[in-house]
């Protein structure tokens, strides 16, 4: 018997391997699905599809129609509608700014009018296979009020109007961050308004309760997380997975707001495990994944998207000095 060589060995693993040999970017291939065991291939499992699925991608949006609220403009919204276009996708852009491409339509529609919302999205129309919910403010200076309405009753109302829509299943990722690193502290404060039925019950409780949403950011934040975890068991009834990211600070046009309130010396002490700012992209690539057929089994998660930070200060290798931070940024 003759043993093949080493290398050829590792010549018919690049060929049949599970990333094939493909070089089109970001578009890794699976293994072809064998169709003489009786067996189910893997996206068939995990999506409860039955169209061939060979030399299909799971991380592909081949065929997909997609909406990006807040992919307008040049934040990490954008970045995904790029990154979306590579993917293939059929992307359709709900924000105040035109998106960075051409797309399959752009809406233009105040996220603070849920009517308008529910306009667009009747415009766009047909089955949505995944949203993205990408639009923020970052705190003053816009109304507390304003804040938390983009911020966390705008996405919740969104994935309410698409879920009817996502008739072969779906997956929904929102942008949270780690402003709301302490949503386990503050559960029980925020399940009141996790748990309003709809968009004018949490704006009623919103008006309510003024002196809890000072500065609203990191409320805002703190709150989607929370309804993520909590609304997850009702969307999976749909077969509808729900996720949300946590960014660590990123250069995006928000940027020089946040510096302007807290200064750029305190926004680094939460980027220093990487020793840099995230890019937009670096943010749109991770929720590309969470809503693709690659996460199939991923629900209900916060993704910490922040370079190791929050892990390392949780664990205690990192630090905070808060001090020295803002003496910095009294001195500058």
């Amino acid at each position: 018997m003759t043993i093949a060589p080493r290398y050829d060995i590792y010549q018919q693993r690049a060929k049949r391997g599970r990333f094939g040999t493909e070089t089109v970017r970001y578009r890794p291939r699976l293994r072809p699905a064998t169709t003489d065991t009786g067996r189910s291939s893997v996206r068939e499992e995990a999506s409860g599809r039955t169209e061939e699925v060979a030399q299909v991608s799971m991380f592909s949006y081949e065929g997909k129609r997609v909406v990006v609220s807040g992919g307008g403009g040049a934040g990490m919204g954008a970045a995904a509608v790029e990154g979306l276009a590579e993917m293939g996708a059929e992307i359709h852009v709900l924000d105040l700014r035109e998106p960075p491409i051409d797309v399959a339509s752009y809406q233009s529609a105040d996220l603070r009018d849920p009517d308008a919302v529910a306009g667009a999205i009747d415009n766009i129309g047909g089955r949505i296979d995944a949203l993205f919910n990408c639009a923020g403010l970052p705190g003053p200076p816009f109304p507390d009020v304003d804040v938390m309405l983009v911020n966390y009753a705008a996405p919740r109302h969104l994935a309410s109007l698409v879920a009817p829509r996502m008739t072969n299943g779906g997956a929904i990722c929102s942008i949270s961050s780690t402003a709301g690193n302490a949503y386990l502290e503050n559960m029980q404060k925020w399940m009141p308004l996790v748990q309003t039925p709809d968009f004018a019950s949490a704006l009623a409780w919103l008006e309510a309760h003024p002196e809890e949403i000072v500065g609203a950011y990191g409320q805002s934040k703190e709150a989607l997380i929370i309804w993520t975890m909590w609304a997850a068991p009702d969307f999976a009834a749909q077969n509808i997975r729900l996720n949300c990211i946590s960014p660590g600070p990123t250069d995006t046009p928000m940027m020089p707001q946040f510096e302007s309130m807290a200064g750029p010396k305190l926004i680094d002490l939460f980027a220093q495990c990487l020793g840099r700012r995230s890019t937009p992209a670096e943010q749109a690539w991770p929720m590309i994944f969470l809503n693709s057929d690659a996460a199939s089994y991923v629900s209900g998660e916060n993704l910490n998207t922040d370079g190791g930070t929050i892990s390392g200060i949780a664990t205690g290798k990192i630090v905070l000095d808060f001090e020295a931070a803002m003496a910095d940024t009294a001195g500058g």
